[in-house]
């Protein structure tokens, strides 16, 4: 199957964002991007790999916190 490239618009519909928060992960090279002639895209397994890198855990508390008064 052949991979599915995404555009900055698609992406940033795709994460909830304006089109400013893609082009600025591009421009910080912190996602993976094809660059074909002028068009950039970015390759919808890369953008699932970069949200799951993002994905932070809950801590879960052992006991109950209590504060001195």
């Amino acid at each position: 199957m052949a991979e599915k490239y995404l555009s900055i618009p698609e992406v940033a519909e795709r994460l909830g964002t304006s089109p400013r928060f893609p082009r600025r992960l591009i421009e910080e090279r912190r996602i993976e991007f094809k660059r074909f002639g002028r068009h950039v895209r970015i390759a919808e397994s890369i953008l699932d790999r970069y949200i799951d890198s993002c994905t932070v855990t809950p801590v879960r508390r052992i006991g109950r916190v209590r504060r001195a008064a």
